[in-house]
């Protein structure tokens, strides 16, 4: 699972990857979900990971710089030593989430309004065949777990 995240989010853009997200959960609409909200969430929640990345990096190289040692210690040390790294963290991510929101209203955005898309997602063969490979390759490992593993 964690190694499909990866291979997912590497190989995807997020544009694309919240344009299809989106469409998969379209049906959701005739129940009045709001779809293109949390593609929005979405979006941007994926936008900010390899920021926040960079800022932690950042913060923890300065900390460092002041002496702060990570890596010794009892784990309750180590968590003392984590605390001068999150909360600069946090309010440099709230710094950033204001600032967008103001950029946000800036332009006017709403959310209730249609959106477009440059590029339409359609589902092709090669989505088919991806499809039919993952379930199967899924399936082989649950019936290897359920056969194989009991008797070892």
């Amino acid at each position: 699972l964690v190694l499909g995240s990866v291979i997912l989010t590497l190989t995807t853009t997020p544009v694309s990857l919240t344009d299809g997200i989106e469409s998969l959960l379209t049906p959701l609409k005739w129940i009045r979900f709001p779809v293109h909200e949390l593609a929005l969430i979405m979006s941007i929640a994926l936008r900010f990971i390899p920021i926040l990345t960079d800022e932690t990096s950042r913060i923890m190289n300065a900390q460092k710089a002041r002496g702060a040692d990570f890596e010794t210690g009892s784990l309750m040390q180590r968590v003392k030593a984590v605390i001068p790294i999150l909360i600069p963290l946090l309010i440099s991510a709230f710094r950033r989430a204001d600032e967008l929101g103001d950029a946000m209203d800036a332009r006017c955005y709403s959310g209730s309004k249609v959106r477009t898309k440059y590029k339409k997602l359609t589902f092709g063969w090669r989505d088919f065949v991806s499809m039919f490979v993952s379930i199967a390759l899924l399936t082989a490992v649950i019936l290897l777990r359920s056969v194989a593993l009991p008797l070892l």
